[in-house]
């Protein structure tokens, strides 16, 4: 899903994708409430967006996600040449985007009936700043993501996405991804309705 930054678009040529670390959780949870509100629907307001981030994106959330064995957070870094001291860990570096999956059997039953292929990861979160929008990156992340669930034994990944995004739908689309069904997705005082999508890795 798309994200949001300022400043000039990031090049293939400087990023780099790792699995995150304890280590980054600060920055990853800034990334995430940077980049969670565009792939908001307008049904959402201002409030409802802050009270998911609050419950789902904070730094002692990210630091349960990357504790998780079932769990694989991936980053996408690249050089910062605004950095301070390069002697600090991981200062020299800027998250461009993250993703997570989630190598659990899936719960909600919609889900179960819609899905083709086990066993299967979910990707919970897949988000990219602005700036980073049309370098490719994306791309390069996703390859990475779906690599990591095919090493972690899974056959296929599956996602929800909301069905008014519709630039996410056809990031999905072109990355192999087809809709199989839908699921509600419960973010506070709304339940909203989502496409659920699968492919194979």
């Amino acid at each position: 899903m798309p994200g949001s930054a300022t400043g000039n678009p990031a090049r293939p040529a400087d990023a780099s994708i790792r699995q995150a670390t304890a280590e980054d959780v600060t920055v990853l949870a800034e990334l995430a409430a940077a980049t969670f509100p565009l792939a908001c629907p307008p049904i959402m307001t201002e409030d409802d967006i802050n009270g998911y981030i609050a419950e789902h994106l904070t730094e002692a959330r990210f630091s349960s996600y990357i504790a998780n064995a079932e769990r694989t957070v991936m980053v996408l870094e690249e050089p910062n040449a605004d950095a301070g001291d390069a002697s600090s860990p991981r200062t020299d570096q800027r998250l461009l985007g993250y993703s997570m999956l989630i190598h659990t059997p899936p719960l909600d039953v919609e889900v179960q009936a819609a899905l083709t292929l086990r066993p299967t990861s979910m990707l919970s979160k897949f988000y990219m700043r602005a700036n980073a929008h049309g370098s490719g990156l994306s791309h390069q992340l996703m390859n990475a993501t779906l690599s990591a669930a095919a090493e972690n034994g899974s056959r296929a990944v599956w996602l929800s996405v909301s069905e008014e995004n519709v630039r996410a739908q056809k990031f999905y689309a072109r990355n192999g991804f087809r809709i199989v069904g839908g699921m509600n997705f419960p973010t506070g005082r709304l339940v909203l309705r989502d496409y659920v999508l699968e492919r194979a890795v």
